[in-house]
């Protein structure tokens, strides 16, 4: 299958709640993943980032696709 979505965590699914029309699946992370982020040089600046700095992430998206294989 093919998609869009470049950044790839490989996850096991924790549970399934079923509705009439949506399903909330959880997952649990099984692999460490590599991210990246695309933000303002001035961003970048104020943060004042360095190879080695410990962040948090924070994942803004709409979707978040499971793709089993």
């Amino acid at each position: 299958m093919k998609f869009g979505a470049r950044n790839l965590i490989k996850a096991k699914v924790k549970s399934v709640k079923k509705g009439d029309i949506m399903s909330l699946v959880k997952f649990d992370v099984i692999s460490p993943a590599e991210m990246a982020s695309v933000l303002s040089t001035e961003s970048a600046d104020h943060l004042d980032l360095k190879p080695g700095d410990e962040v948090e992430l924070v994942v803004k998206a709409i979707h978040v696709l499971p793709v089993k294989n």
